[in-house]
């Protein structure tokens, strides 16, 4: 996917950062609110003018106004913060020790060492938490249904909470960790159930349905409350 320009336009329900797109793959002309950068992202087929795009986004200028105006501030992983895991609250806070080292209990995310390595003691906290959390959701699901997937990523990612590659790989975001448990399981459903439709036909969502009965809740919780996780470090 090509980035093609950024640019600032007065849209009906107030201006907004705009980021232009082009993708081989897309079918239609897309928008989507990008909460690291707090814009909206407009996606455009190989034929289709920017004018098209335009259009689209004149017609839904209100919505993406609103979506902007409804980001959280963003939150850095710095003493005092809160930063939820598996759903929970946590203040961050520092320590002084010898050995830098991070860990949680009763509601504190507790870090040692240089205070200035505080940040990324705290990130690798979380990565390795939603590796170890995903990575036993995901192959559980699978080996359900006679599957196992390549390999099981954990990535940096604010646009998708994750992904099933043509080979088999699977990929989470590491703010998934910060998510209730429910919606960790059926994210981990959602990948694997890729591994054998690598599409959303009626197939694949009766197979989440079997992996994770009663899905559409953490579903709904994603919609309603992932762009305030997305905005955290």
């Amino acid at each position: 996917m090509a980035e093609l320009s950024r640019e600032t336009l007065a849209l009906p329900g107030g201006s907004a950062q705009v980021i232009w797109r082009r993708s081989e793959r897309a079918r239609r002309i897309s928008l989507r609110i990008d909460a690291r950068h707090a814009a909206v992202v407009v996606t455009l087929p190989p034929r289709s003018s920017k004018r098209a795009g335009m259009a689209l986004l004149l017609e839904n200028g209100t919505w993406v106004s609103s979506r902007l105006a409804a980001l959280p501030s963003g939150v850095t992983l710095a003493a005092g913060e809160r930063v939820p895991l598996d759903g929970i609250p946590h203040v961050i806070h520092h320590e002084s020790a010898a050995r830098g080292a991070a860990w949680a209990a009763e509601g504190v995310l507790h870090v040692t060492g240089d205070a200035d390595f505080l940040p990324r003691r705290v990130g690798d906290f979380l990565r390795a938490e939603a590796r170890k959390r995903l990575s036993a959701l995901a192959c559980t699901h699978a080996a359900r249904i006679g599957l196992k997937p390549r390999r099981v990523l954990i990535k940096d990612t604010r646009t998708r909470w994750g992904s099933c590659a043509p080979d088999g790989s699977l990929a989470f975001s590491w703010r998934l960790v910060m998510a209730p448990p429910f919606v960790q399981d059926y994210v981990a459903a959602h990948e694997v159930a890729h591994l054998r439709h690598l599409n959303h036909s009626p197939a694949f969502w009766g197979l989440v349905a079997e992996l994770c009965p009663g899905w559409e809740p953490a579903s709904d919780w994603l919609r309603a409350e992932g762009l305030s996780l997305m905005r955290i470090g």
